[in-house]
């Protein structure tokens, strides 16, 4: 999905003056990722990332070329673990926050046992 500028110029606003909605952003990349939508937590994290640091401030803080993070998180980028944790580590120490996995079972979701 192509964002138009004005919306990113509302999401980048919106970023700067509610802690929360940063907070939310980044949650659900991560999330987005841990449920297999990729494409999706991908394109959540090149938005939250434009909206707060941006790519070259990234860039400086984890030594690694603004363009080789474009890359990785592009549509068809495909960043190592060690590249995203590198990144989402450095995320959230700017954001002054610590995501946690908490374990749910299938059923508290509403999502169907995938292990029958």
């Amino acid at each position: 999905m192509v964002l138009t500028r004005d919306f990113r110029k509302t999401i980048q606003a919106r970023a700067k003056r509610e802690p929360a909605y940063r907070e939310a952003m980044l949650t659900e990349a991560v999330d987005s990722f841990l449920n297999g939508d990729v494409e999706v937590g991908k394109a959540i994290l090149r938005d939250y990332i434009n909206a707060t640091i941006g790519f070259e401030a990234l860039s400086q803080q984890i030594h690694k070329p603004s363009k080789s993070l474009h890359r990785m998180l592009s549509p068809s980028g495909n960043p190592s673990a060690n590249n995203f944790f590198e990144i989402l580590s450095c995320l959230q120490s700017n954001e002054g926050l610590e995501l946690v996995v908490t374990p749910r079972h299938h059923s508290d979701t509403g999502m169907r046992d995938i292990a029958r």
